[in-house]
């Protein structure tokens, strides 16, 4: 197999492209690194396509393995033809490989394997030609054998058949048209094995439940695979059973003969039944899963990747608030650096209802640290602590507003080893309501510290193959951190972990080189950071910012391997660097000239694609690419449940994109659902993702409210 062709085909790009991104990754380059600094290289190939192409690299490499393992075991047997081989090398799926590697496998003893032993084979051999002209319990005498505990002709016979209906099972050519056959024309039922186990019943809809299997989505698969696992359903493969048989004795029965067509037909039907029907209804299943699961690790990491790159609120001392009911409710208050600044417990809510006492201190707060943003989790206690809020902001004088944050993750962050180590003296809670604090001022900063399957922007992630979700959304963290950047003199360990080409130990050497020789003043210094080599440090230096140190060109996203060119530029513009930055348009040197472009890239050594990608930093050096999505709410008064009315127009927040829908936080601790069909009426739309994104700000209208089920149902399509 041209693994080159195969990845050039499936990803829609050219064989140069695919050719020279497998030869960065060879040379262990990183998937960030590839994407933003060997755009000549690849042609501009992007880090979704990198990791697609990453994925299908090791997806084929493994396959070509298996297909030599194969091999050496078959060449063994001393089996292994050459036309064999060459079935086994084209094959382009590893369920196809193992197709055809089916009758060689070693295998436990079967019911063929056992008639073999009484030396059936002869006999077996002799009703697959079709050739005999008697009845076969003549034929079959002569294997009656009391020392081989073969009592009968018919025992025989029924031996011959079970090695007939093994050697059908295994012929990889048929496997492969009832797979594909029940795929097309089969269907998958379920129905309720046990009302009890369902006391809200959430899977209702799957009680009697059929849909072709072709046409089933993958959030009823992961639907149907939950309920069966909490043995609520029954779920199986319906199969055109009668078709599939009539197709079987098309291609084994290819003699008109009376006497070995009954037996052949009862084989087939015992090889279908007993040994391929519930292979391939699991292989199916699997199939099915696993299909469902890659698409639903995509719409978890489209989700994360809009969390992560929400803005930060720059400027603002922001208090954070973790609700409790016994415990009471943690502070934090956090300056516009992170700092912490102060932390303190009320209990404004049930048991203790001390609201009076708790007003006092939160004015305190607000005035002493000059607080602008509550930052309250949407927790246990969200509600009743809202109401407090609201009241105390109608009571003071100050420009103060709140935001209900999103505070998955928060408790397993606050918890962890991490925050044990970043804030050794505080409890849980304390830690907790930084954490709500800090997520506000810079949600990727925050939200790296939580192992991503716990915040929760997914559907069915507790179902998904753990290994897969892991390294698809640590893809995830590690591109949004590159494409933002770091500040590397006040990153943290965290942030720095994803970067391009640095580690765990490296991130902090290098937290602990600051904190022992003070502030970076160039990249270069960098190098001097125990185990950050000459690699690491091509990986790394492009992401990594140094403001107000002493070479303005590393606040910018420009890697050094290109200042020499940046220097020429400016020699040849007769221009200082203090000169050129911030100029109001990346294209203005130029008029916006490709021609210009290609002949200053000529002349300085650079491609094209470079040169502009160093244009556009020059022009806005260090610009944080979050500014343009959408601020969250901040909000002064509060809404309830029952205050939503049928047609109200409100604004909400996309907390959560899923493949039927989106949730809609509208201010009343409880999401709205928009259904995928009341999105848009301009165009028909696949997924939901095509029109919303997590964090989008949108309109939306109330259809209903069910209080007792706390459901809401929103339109967009207002």
């Amino acid at each position: 197999m041209d693994i080159i062709e195969v990845l050039s085909k499936e990803l829609n790009i050219k064989k140069g492209q695919a050719e020279a991104a497998v030869k960065l990754m060879d040379e262990g380059n990183t998937i960030p690194f590839i994407a933003r600094y060997r755009k000549e290289v690849t042609g501009s190939l992007n880090d979704e396509v990198l990791r697609n192409l990453h994925e299908r690299l090791v997806y084929l490499r493994n396959l070509e393995d298996r297909k030599e393992q194969i091999m050496n075991s078959i060449r063994e047997q001393e089996k292994l033809t050459p036309e064999l081989e060459q079935q086994i090398r084209n094959a382009q799926t590893l369920v196809a490989v193992e197709d055809l590697y089916l009758p060689y496998k070693p295998k436990r003893r079967t019911r063929a394997t056992i008639a073999k032993e009484k030396g059936l084979e002869p006999l077996a051999a002799l009703i697959r030609l079709q050739m005999t002209d008697q009845d076969l319990l003549l034929d079959a005498k002569a294997f009656v054998s009391s020392e081989k505990e073969v009592e009968s002709p018919e025992k025989a016979l029924s031996y011959a058949m079970d090695i007939l209906a093994e050697e059908i099972s295994e012929e990889a050519s048929y496997r492969t048209y009832i797979r594909d056959l029940t795929y097309k024309k089969g269907r998958i039922l379920s129905s309720l094995k046990d009302k009890e186990k369902d006391e809200k019943s959430v899977y209702e809809m799957y009680y009697e439940f059929d849909e072709e299997i072709k046409r089933i989505p993958g959030h009823r698969i992961l639907a149907l695979n939950r309920g069966e696992k909490e043995k609520v359903l029954t779920v199986k493969i319906e199969a055109p059973e009668e078709e599939i048989l009539g197709w079987l004795m098309k291609q084994v029965i290819i003699k008109k003969n009376p006497y070995t067509t009954p037996v052949l037909t009862e084989a087939i039907k015992d090889s279908y039944k007993r040994l391929i029907s519930g292979a391939i209804e699991r292989e199916i299943r699997n199939d099915l899963t696993e299909k469902a699961q890659e698409e639903a690790i995509k719409v978890f990491g489209k989700n994360l990747t809009q969390l992560l790159m929400q803005p930060p609120i720059v400027g603002q001392t922001v208090l954070g608030w973790d609700p409790a009911f016994r415990t009471g409710c943690k502070l934090a208050v956090v300056d516009p650096t992170g700092k912490v600044l102060d932390t303190v417990v009320i209990f404004p809510t049930a048991p203790q209802n001390k609201v009076k006492e708790a007003k006092i201190t939160l004015k305190k707060l607000i005035n002493q640290y000059h607080v602008t943003l509550i930052s309250l989790g949407n927790g246990t206690a969200s509600r009743e602590s809202e109401m407090v809020i609201v009241e105390l902001l109608k009571e003071i004088n100050a420009p103060v507003s709140y935001v209900i944050v999103n505070e998955a993750g928060a408790s397993v962050y606050s918890a962890s080893k991490l925050a044990t180590e970043e804030f050794p003296k505080f409890d849980v809670g304390q830690r907790s309501a930084v954490s709500i604090a800090r997520r506000l001022q810079d949600p990727l900063a925050e939200l790296v510290k939580i192992d991503p399957k716990s915040i929760g922007v997914g559907q069915y992630q507790h179902d998904m193959n753990e290994k897969k979700l892991g390294e698809a959304l640590d893809g995830v963290v590690e591109d949004c951190v590159n494409r933002v950047g770091v500040d590397l003199n006040t990153a943290s360990v965290s942030l720095l972990t994803h970067i391009s080409g640095i580690n765990k130990t490296i991130a902090k050497n290098i937290v602990v080189y600051r904190e022992e020789n003070g502030r970076f003043k160039t990249r270069k210094e960098l190098l001097k950071v125990p185990k950050l080599g000459p690699k690491a440090f091509e990986q790394s230096a492009g992401f990594m910012r140094i403001n107000g140190g002493d070479e303005p060109l590393d606040s910018t996203g420009i890697h050094p391997e290109s200042y020499q060119a940046v220097e020429q530029l400016f020699q040849k513009m007769g221009m200082k660097k203090a000169d050129f930055f911030g100029m109001p348009s990346s294209m203005f040197l130029f008029g916006k000239n490709q021609k210009e472009i290609s002949r200053f890239a000529s002349q300085i050594g650079i491609g094209e694609i470079t040169l502009t990608d160093i244009l556009n930093e020059l022009a806005k050096p260090g610009r944080d690419p979050r500014e343009d999505m959408p601020k969250p709410i901040l909000r002064t008064d509060v809404l309830e449940m029952k205050d939503l009315k049928e047609g109200m127009i409100l604004k909400g927040t996309v907390r959560n994109v899923i493949d039927f829908g989106a949730f809609v936080d509208i201010g009343v601790h409880q999401d709205g659902l928009v259904h995928i069909s009341k999105m848009t009426e301009k165009k028909f739309i696949k997924h939901p993702l095509e029109v919303v994104s997590v964090g989008d700000i949108v309109e939306v209208k109330v259809l209903s409210v069910d209080l007792s089920k706390k459901r809401i149902q929103l339109s967009m399509i207002l």
